[in-house]
């Protein structure tokens, strides 16, 4: 390993003193950060008290394959006192035990003719990753364990990170005061694989809808016992973009369980620069027992550059008596201001809706409702039951673009 001490001065002096500014060590700074400026890290501490509500010092339980874990823990201070005046959320996250790995060896470093491979340590497969509430400084989540942990019982270790609800104190810590190995022989039996729901970029999406060329995708999943994020061999969560086999998304990492709740979770990825027409995107996830289920999703992207587009216009609901909203489309990531004009069926304007989609991301929602009307005029006054026509018209002042669309609504009284 190598120490380096950085002196006071070197951010600013790498940017005025032509002595150091000219060469390559001045990298080292800017890569590594102002020596002046204070980190934000969490403070500890946040510990692990209970394992299915047994003391960790006096703990006999092991968190055994298919077997069910509650840990319970404190946000504390320096001195170990308890914050009961803490409430926010805490993310955990369980480890197997570690790992041994060794070096690729393709940097080609060789010593006496043998190419020179390195021994290290890892921490282990992730058993569950999820969220759970503060309240007055206390805290618990449960979970399943999955089937593929290591069956050797040896020390795993669990990392917390908390917030509070006023974001004045983040708070870390870990423990390595539990034991991960062994099955659980009376496990219930599960033949059935988890419940999984595509969306692009938001829930408001419907398969074969349009998108930019940068958007995120969002899998919901659902299972009684949990979805397995431990990367046993061929089980893990896997996205496959257009048939390409040869280049799977691994999504492990990218799983998130609920707040209080393992059964329920979210992938979300952010797929990038992805050229325009149809796509199709293929998901698989297994649950904790190992059964499997897999989901399908089409996606159009639009080259925002070349056009803008909107579609899937309609207003919801529709025969309406008190409200509707109007809802369209689009891949624009920058806002567009829209305007919905509703007329009689003879021609006649009788109100002019105005609004703008969100937009500032290459994420943002595809999907708008924001513009809702309440059946009056521009005056105020409630118009009669009938057909009327309205005209969306989106516009993006970024491109110069318009794009409008006709549509018909019902008024019911």
């Amino acid at each position: 390993m190598v120490n380096i001490r950085l002196l006071p001065r070197p951010l600013r002096l790498t940017k005025i003193d032509p002595a150091v500014a000219g060469i390559s060590q001045k990298r080292l700074v800017f890569y590594i950060g102002d020596p002046a400026m204070k980190l934000s890290i969490a403070k500890p501490d946040v510990r692990l008290t209970h394992i299915n509500d047994v003391p960790v010092a006096e703990n006999p339980n092991t968190l055994q394959a298919l077997g069910y874990a509650k840990l319970s823990g404190q946000v504390t201070d320096a001195s170990g006192n308890l914050l009961n005046n803490y409430n926010g959320k805490l993310s955990a996250t369980v480890y197997d035990k570690p790992l041994e790995r060794e070096t690729l060896a393709n940097d080609g470093v060789q010593l006496a003719g043998q190419v020179i491979k390195l021994n290290f340590e890892t921490l282990g497969q992730v058993i569950f990753r999820g969220q759970a509430t503060v309240t007055n400084g206390q805290f618990e989540f449960d979970f399943i364990v999955p089937r593929d942990i290591g069956i050797p019982v040896g020390a795993g270790k669990v990392s917390f990170y908390a917030t509070d609800t006023n974001i004045t104190s983040d708070k870390t810590g870990s423990s390595f005061d539990i034991n991960v190995g062994g099955i659980n022989e009376n496990a219930a039996q599960d033949n059935i694989g988890p419940i999984i729901n595509l969306y692009m970029n938001d829930e408001n999406f419907v398969t074969g809808g349009i998108t930019n060329e940068s958007p995120t995708l969002l899998a919901k999943l659902q299972d009684d016992n949990g979805i397995n994020t431990s990367s046993g061999i061929g089980h893990d969560i896997v996205a496959i973009l257009d048939g390409d086999v040869a280049n799977p998304f691994i999504l492990n990492n990218y799983y998130q369980a609920d707040v209080d709740d393992f059964q329920n979770g979210t992938v979300s990825y952010p797929l990038r620069d992805l050229e325009p027409g149809l796509h199709t995107l293929n998901l698989k996830a297994w649950d904790v027992y190992n059964n499997s289920s897999t989901a399908e999703i089409e996606f159009m992207v639009f080259n925002q550059d070349e056009v803008l587009k909107i579609d899937n216009v309609l207003n919801y609901p529709n025969p309406f008596v008190n409200y509707t909203e109007f809802w369209f489309n689009h891949n624009s990531s920058t806002p567009l201001d829209v305007s919905v004009q509703i007329f009689t069926v003879s021609g006649k304007l009788v109100r002019t809706l105005n609004g703008q989609t969100m937009g500032g991301t290459k994420s943002v929602s595809a999907l708008s409702k924001d513009i809702v009307w309440d059946g009056r005029d521009d005056f105020g006054e409630k118009i009669g039951k009938g057909v009327y026509v309205y005209r969306l018209k989106v516009r993006s002042n970024s491109l110069n673009k318009e794009v409008e669309k006709v549509e018909k609504l019902v008024i019911l009284q």
